[in-house]
């Protein structure tokens, strides 16, 4: 795969080194400090991520889908949404949910397989992971539709608006349900952003296979626009996603952002991706590594010195311990509870089902 060259088609506001890009339309206008708060999130995101990974190899966990790499696309298009938005994410954006303030330990339940993802720290705002392949993407547009009519878009009050954002890797782009979502959103001018990450392989299938031009492309034929940027940059994420929430909020419609970027990791921990890209690629692509990147950059500024980074990382350890001891204490889920959590106004039958399970439990208590 050749990789963009940065320019008006690829936003890059900060090189692979650290340093700083040419000018560009795209222009970030935050501080140093806000950055340094970034690299935070960033470095306790991937630590977070690292302890999840290994909770699942000692079976702790069912299942884990590591974001190890995708942390500024994460990070920077999460900090550019505001209280009133809406997120609508897919199933691996735990960067995205710590920047909501969801508990790391809230995400551990639905891969343990001791709770659904109505988790007690989730905000109103912050939709539960989406695990089927692009649905979450017809809901976002609805949901954006919804702040229209409620006359939450297009207002002179610029504090009264709101948008959503919706996320999906490049894998869903083949599916019909994002398709039609390109399509009703373009119609309504429905205040959403795409955000895809495209991380280069949906599972094992490289982004080559799946489309014959750059997937944000694809907006033209829809009518709205679509803009790539280095998904590794966080400067370039946070000022186009930005924009692009903007655009939404003063009712300009939808945008397709595709955040170039590389899963480093496995797809899931039921994966195995050596079976179908190289060493060299993963090597060449951790070069590029997004935390390293912005970390550069910072020690370079003098926003950050290594007291500073020596600080976040003994907060990293503290977090990684409350993750580890907190995950094998989750508390096991009774079946008996699951009976009224179906339905808003649960049924006789499942009352029914509910006193017959309980029945033929306790009938097992009597032979002890």
């Amino acid at each position: 795969m050749i990789d963009p060259v940065p320019g008006p088609d690829f936003v890059q506001l900060l090189d692979p080194t650290g340093s700083r890009a040419e000018p560009h339309r795209f222009g970030y206008s935050g501080s140093d400090a806000e950055l340094a708060a970034d690299l935070r999130d960033m470095l306790l995101i991937r630590r977070l991520d690292a302890e999840a990974t290994a909770l699942q190899r000692k079976g702790e966990l069912g299942l884990w889908a590591p974001l190890l790499g995708q942390e500024a696309a994460q990070v920077g298009s999460a900090r550019a949404t505001r209280g009133a938005d809406l997120i609508v994410p897919s199933y691996r954006e735990h960067g995205v949910a710590w920047c909501a303030g969801i508990d790391p330990l809230d995400l551990l339940t639905t891969f343990r397989g001791t709770g659904m993802t109505d988790w007690a720290s989730r905000p109103a705002n912050f939709h539960p992971y989406s695990f089927v392949i692009g649905t979450q993407t017809l809901h976002a547009v609805g949901m954006a539709m919804a702040l229209r009519l409620d006359g939450l878009v297009g207002n002179s009050d610029p504090n009264r608006n709101a948008a959503a954002i919706v996320y999906f890797g490049d894998g869903a782009t083949s599916q019909g349900d994002v398709n039609e979502a390109f399509v009703f959103a373009a119609s309504f001018a429905a205040p959403v952003v795409f955000f895809c990450q495209n991380n280069q392989y949906a599972i094992s299938e490289p982004t080559s296979v799946q489309t014959k031009i750059p997937l944000y492309q694809r907006a033209a034929g829809f009518g709205f626009p679509g803009v790539r940027v280095d998904g590794n940059d966080l400067l370039a994420v946070r000022a186009v996603t930005e924009w692009a929430m903007e655009r939404a909020r003063r009712g300009d419609g939808p945008t397709l952002i595709e955040a170039y970027t590389y899963r480093v990791g496995a797809h899931t921990t039921s994966d195995d991706p050596t079976k179908y890209r190289s060493a060299d690629e993963e090597q060449a692509w951790r070069a590029k590594d997004p935390i390293t990147r912005l970390r550069n950059y910072l020690l370079g500024t003098s926003a950050i010195d290594q007291s500073w980074l020596d600080s976040v990382e003994a907060e990293a350890e503290s977090l990684a311990e409350r993750i580890r001891l907190g995950c094998v204490n989750l508390p096991e889920p009774k079946l008996e509870e699951f009976f009224t959590q179906a339905y808003a106004d649960t049924p006789d039958a499942l009352f029914s089902q509910r006193a017959e399970h309980l029945a033929y439990e306790a009938s097992f208590e009597a032979t002890r």
